[in-house]
């Protein structure tokens, strides 16, 4: 069983956006930005995907990233 450093959306929600701030840190993607919302969090990584994305998708999507 895999463990993830998130509980819930609100956590899951952070830990995306921790990820995307190190892949920006580290000059992997130029640049991202978060919408949020009162129940929920869109992420746009410019250049690569103009349709925005779930927290879930950032997630990995970022994680990937920086592998």
């Amino acid at each position: 069983m895999t463990a993830y450093p998130f509980n819930d959306e609100s956590t899951l929600a952070e830990t995306a956006e921790k990820l995307g701030k190190e892949a920006l840190k580290l000059g992997l993607i130029p640049s991202f930005v978060v919408r949020h919302f009162p129940d929920n969090s869109q992420y746009y990584i410019p250049n690569e995907n103009s349709e925005p994305l779930t927290p879930e998708e950032a997630y990995f999507r970022f994680k990937k990233i920086l592998e």
